[in-house]
Parts: structure tokens; sequence; C-alpha cells
């Protein structure tokens, strides 16, 4: 009895264990009521379908069993084929780490499997073909126990049910003890020279687009790889050097909304004129018409070029409204403090800089220039404005997007989100409005900066939905509100950076207010992050965020912010505590054909970093108990036994009807034959 007991613990084991399904991903609200483990259809780890595996599991038992052992095993085993449906299920079969095998029978608490193996040992047979368990349930009730039983009494079932810790906040995005968001990271692209943005073409191939500083710009396709050669190189063109923090390159991209239809994109970036001018350029290009992974170099038609008073405020944003037309942001011309003319180029609306600009470039206006001017546009009328401004009072923007709204109601779509990079002590995101004046130089964030211009009545400047200050971080850089379909807990968060501090930040929305709430947001901890290529660590220096073509969301950073360092990474962002149901994001790129030779995605980061003590007893305290159970995988029916149980995939997008409809009294074979899913409770 002596040897036996040593499989017990001692002490119960603190560990740190997350929600995870046995396919090594978070678990989800299923599309459809499940009828057979109907306990966990609000979240869990099984679908219907698999539910509908293990329903057909049971009944095969319980056919072999009789009415006899249906009668006094049923809900026994009920429970146990459930756990795989559990949002602990990697837990209960200790099946964390995808490189170990998994238990064939979920970690019983010891009072419940001794429960279960006085009244059901015949039915273990029918569980498991593991040579081990099956020697002990013969020769020994708590040998048996030992064995299934889990090092962390608070995992076992039914503990884990009725620990409160565990399911008051299971689904919710997953905080440290101070409030923080904690999400975990995919690394999707590496080697790049300070890429400054990252675009899809929104023509349906699901491709991405990166540009480097240096004006190279790069095609990744869906399976990861990149396209040889470049999309496209202004190398030759562009202005900018390899000093640390140079502003200046190729900063701005976006794709006519017709793009799939007509070719056409729009690229903004800094040139040198006649050797000593400096000026930005926005111009048109088209898509090579042999090619669609490169851009025709002979297509590029200027359409403005602003001179630049010094090299740094450069601006470089551009995006397609929804209403069709072009928005262009532009920084105020340099140096510090705004010091040009009176006050300011950014209060000042007959010049270009420090504004957001809208044009129709579909089109081409009656003086000649090669856009037209919406009709709408709010200073038309106004004499001495530029008709292009659409807003003014901007520093220099860093990076703005438009949200696709709520992916039910379309609450928010069109709102036009910004980073404005501040003087000596405020950073601010702000919603753009038409004829908005953003404050700038007057105001810095909240506060004044320039007390006279603060204090001129006629100011009317719209306030920032947030601002933070230089302890936090010193150069904000603008991200996206999260609609994507992966990670259904972010949806309707803002989430954006720091360049120089390296913080990444969310903000959420009061809608019935209209006011903004901070939420910080870190990387989880080693056991947090413990799925299968997720990583909870980055480059400081955040340069740039996107979107893809799903509304999934990423992050541009480098450990060396020059343009010659290919130390440029691409993160996608990940909540590990809450997925969407399979099936659900599934989609269905249009072909893309590839000229030329792909480079396959190769990561450089591939686990979580930083173990603390706890950690590392917890992980040792499974490790130990693995080796002492002798650890083997479960099996079901239609499936390997080298395979885990029922596990969901993404690929699955399957709504099978149930097996069977809801439960009925009477025998088992009466209720099998109804279609009774749920065993006798009497």
């Amino acid at each position: 009895l002596g040897g036996y007991m040593s499989y017990l613990p001692k002490t119960p084991l603190q560990t740190f264990s997350h929600p995870q399904c046995l396919d090594y991903q978070p678990p989800f609200k299923p599309f459809a009521h499940l009828e057979f483990c109907n306990q966990y259809e609000k979240f869990g780890c099984c679908d219907q379908k698999n539910d509908n595996l293990i329903a057909e599991r049971y009944w095969d038992i319980m056919d072999l069993l009789g009415d006899e052992g249906y009668e006094l095993c049923g809900n026994l085993v009920k429970d146990i084929l459930c756990q795989e449906c559990s949002p602990y299920a990697a837990h209960l079969y200790d099946a964390e780490d995808p490189y170990t095998p998994v238990r064939h029978l979920p970690g019983l608490c010891f009072t419940y499997c001794s429960d279960f193996h006085i009244k059901c040992h015949f039915v273990v047979k029918y569980l498991t073909d593991s040579k081990i368990l099956l020697q002990s349930c013969d020769q020994d009730r708590l040998r048996f126990c030992n064995l299934i039983n889990l090092a962390d009494q608070d995992y076992c079932y039914p503990n884990v049910v009725k620990n409160n810790d565990l399911y008051s906040n299971l689904g919710k995005v997953v905080e440290d003890p101070k409030g923080c968001l904690q999400l975990c990271l995919t690394e999707v692209a590496n080697g790049l020279r300070n890429p400054v943005l990252m675009l899809h073409s929104g023509d349906d191939t699901y491709r991405m687009f990166v540009a480097e500083q240096l004006g190279f710009v790069w095609v990744f396709l869906r399976d990861g790889s990149r396209v040889e050669h470049p999309f496209l190189d202004l190398s030759g063109d562009v202005l900018t050097t390899p000093w640390l923090g140079d502003e200046r390159g190729f900063l701005g991209m976006a794709f006519h909304p017709q793009h799939r239809n007509n070719g056409r994109f729009f690229i903004y970036y800094s040139i040198l004129v006649n050797s000593q001018l400096e000026k930005i350029r926005i111009s048109e290009m088209k898509v090579s018409a042999h090619d669609m992974n490169m851009a025709d170099p002979n297509s590029e038609r200027i359409l403005l070029e602003i001179e630049e008073p010094a090299a740094n405020h450069n601006g470089g944003q551009l995006l397609f409204g929804l209403d069709g037309y072009l928005y262009i942001f532009t920084g105020d011309g340099g140096k510090a403090g705004d010091p040009f003319g009176n006050f300011g180029n950014s209060q000042n609306k007959s010049t270009l800089l420090g504004k957001v600009l809208r044009i129709d470039v579909d089109g081409s206006s009656e003086d000649g220039k090669p856009y037209k001017i919406p009709p709408d546009n709010p200073f038309i009328n106004q004499p001495d404005a530029r008709p292009e401004v659409y807003a003014f009072g901007v520093r220099n923007m860093w990076r703005c997007s438009v949200d696709r709204g709520h992916p039910v109601s379309s609450y928010g779509r069109g709102r036009i989100f910004c980073g404005d990079v501040g003087q000596n002590r405020y950073e601010e995101i702000d919603i753009i409005v038409k004829g908005g004046n953003y404050g700038w130089r007057a105001k810095e964030g909240f506060e004044c900066f320039d007390i006279k211009l603060c204090q001129n009545s006629s100011l009317d400047d719209i306030l920032p939905i947030y601002a933070y200050g230089h302890d936090v971080g010193k150069s904000v850089t603008g991200g996206y509100v999260y609609r994507g379909c992966q990670s259904p807990n972010l949806n309707g968060l803002y989430i954006f950076g720091d360049f120089m501090s390296g913080r990444l930040m969310a903000l959420e929305e009061d809608s019935s207010s209209g006011s903004w709430k901070e939420r910080n947001v870190c990387m989880g901890d080693v056991q947090t992050c413990s799925f299968p290529d997720l990583i909870n660590h980055h480059h400081k220096f955040i340069i740039s965020f996107a979107e893809d073509e799903s509304g999934e969301l990423y992050f541009l950073a480098t450990s060396y912010p020059n343009t010659i360092s290919p130390f440029g990474t691409i993160y996608k962002f990940m909540d590990p505590s809450r997925r969407a149901p399979p099936g659900k994001c599934k989609i269905k790129p249009r072909p893309v054909k590839v000229k030329g030779k792909k480079v396959p995605f190769v990561p450089r980061e591939l686990k979580p970093t930083k173990l603390t003590k706890k950690d590392i007893k917890s992980i040792t305290a499974k490790k130990t108990k693995k080796t002492k159970e002798g650890k083997v995988k479960p099996k079901t029916k239609a499936q390997s036994p080298q395979k885990p149980v029922a596990r969901p995939r993404e690929s699955d997008n399957e709504t099978k009807q149930p097996v069977t409809p809801k439960p009925q009294k009477g025998s088992r074979q009466q209720q099998k034959a109804a279609g009774k899913l749920t065993p006798n409770k009497g």
C-alpha cells in the first residue's frame, strides 16, 4: 500500500493553467445546442459534430453493457466521455504539450475514481486499451486511481467544475492582477528592414503587402510564404538614410476600392528634388498586366507633391474612406513646435501641411489637377483655404485606420482613428470628423501648448478620445479597432502602441456615453501562451499596425529602427482565452498565380519566454506525474488510437443534426431507439 500511496501528491501544487482544448487551441462557444454533453454548450471544446461522435461512442458502450450496466454506470461513463468537451480538456488529459502523448482517460479525482471503480470497473476495458490502466484496474483500485489522478487537484474531475476561480471569468480575456489584458502572438514574417506598413489589396486573394522604408514592397501569400521578387522597388527614388530614426522614406500605400477590377493603388514617399529640395509625393500606380504580384514600374502618375521645410514630420498615411475618396495625412513640416508663420502650418488652412486631405482620384479637375475635389469638402468656399483640406490642426499623425464596424450591428463602421505624435508631454488618439480642428499647435493632448492660441475663443478644437503622458511612451503608433473573427473577445477594442516604449495599449468604448476607457495590454505568461506556434514577446520598437482581409490584427516591430537592419518582424494577435467556433472563420481565397519562386516562412521565435520559479515548479510536477503514469493517448470511434479524441478543426464547417432528439423516459433500448442521449438520472 505504501508504494501505491507514493503516487498521491503530498500537498496541492499551484498551477497556472488556462482553458485549452485537445487540439491545443482555446475553447469556444458552439454554434448550436449540444444534445449529449450539454453541460458544455455555453463554452467548451466541442461543436455539434464532436458531440455526436461522443454520443455514438457512448451508445456503443451501453450496447455492450446491457440494461443493468446502463442503469449502474451510464451517468459515470457520460461524465467521463464528456470531459473531452471541457474548456480545461487539455489539462484533464495532461495534454498541454503537443509533443507528448495524451491520456486515454481524463484525470479523475481520487474519491470520484474510487466510486467509479467500485461500481463500474468492468467498463474500463471499453474506455481504453492501455495495458497499464487495464492491469491496474484489475489488480487494485488504489493503484488505478492514483494513475489517473492529477498532481494538481484543482484540475481533476469533478473538482475542476466546482472551482469558482477557474470558472468565474471563463471565456473572457485573461487579466493579470493589475487588470492588464494578456494576449499572445504568432510570428508571421521576419527579416524585414524597418517595415513601415502592411495592408491587403481587398481582392479576395488574402495576400498581404509589406513595405520597407527603403522603398521595397513585398507580397506575402496566405500560406506565409513571400514572393521572391518585390511587388514594387522604388529604392532608387525614395529619400531616406540609414540614420537611426530617419522619418523620411516610403511611408504610405493604399489600394483603390475597385482594385480587383482596375489594378490601381496609391503610394506616399519622400523625394529629393535638385539635390536640395525635400518633398513628399503622392502617386497613382497600376499592377502589371502580366503579373498580379508585380507593379507596373512605368505606370506612376504623380497626383500631388508637397514641399517639406524640414526632414521630420512627414506624415505618411493613405487610406480610402467608405465614401470612396482618398484620405492623405500630412505632417506639420517638422522642427519643434510648428514654428512656421504666425500660428504654424497646422492651423493655417492655406497650406497642405499638418492636415487631413481628401481628394477624388476617379477623375481630374477643370484646372488640370489629376484629381477632383469632393463637393462636400468643408472649406471649398472659404477664402485662402486649400479645397483639399478635410481636417486640420494635426502634428504628425502616424498610422490611421478605418473601423469596419461591428460584425452584426455595423456600429462604428467608417470611423477613422489616428494616432497623433506629440511634442513634449502627450501622445493622443483622435477620431477624424469633417472640418475638425485637432488643436495643434494650440494644444497638445488635452492641455495648452501655445497659451495665446489656446485661449483663442475661435479655436473650437476636437479633443482626443485618449491621451497619455511621456511617462508611458513618447511616440504613439495608431492601431485598429479589432473586428476579426478568430478572437471574438477582442471585438470593439481599439488596439495601438507606442514606438519608443514598446508598450501595447487598448481602448474600450462605452457606446452609451461615447467615452473611451484605457485597457492595458500585456503579453501572457508562459502558461497562458503555451499553445503551439504562440509566443509572448516582441521587438521593442512598434512601427505600425495592420489588418488582414478577414479583419485579424497584426503589428510590425523591430529591435533596431534603421532602414538597413533586417530585424523587422510581423506579429499577429491572438486571444488565448477564447476562439471562434470551428468553421466560422473559414474563407475561400481567390487563387493567386505566382510567377517565379516563393520564399518559405521560417519562424525565429518558437516558444513563450520568461519562465518563473512557479512556472518551473508547475511544469516539473506535471512531468513527474507523466513519468509515473506512463501516459497513453485516448481513442474514440472512427479515429486512430494515436490521436486525441474528437478534436475540433478550423476546417470543420458542418452543422449536422444531432444524432438523436431530446431525451425520453424508458429502458436503454427504448431511449436509444427514441434518440435519448442523456443517461437515466434515476
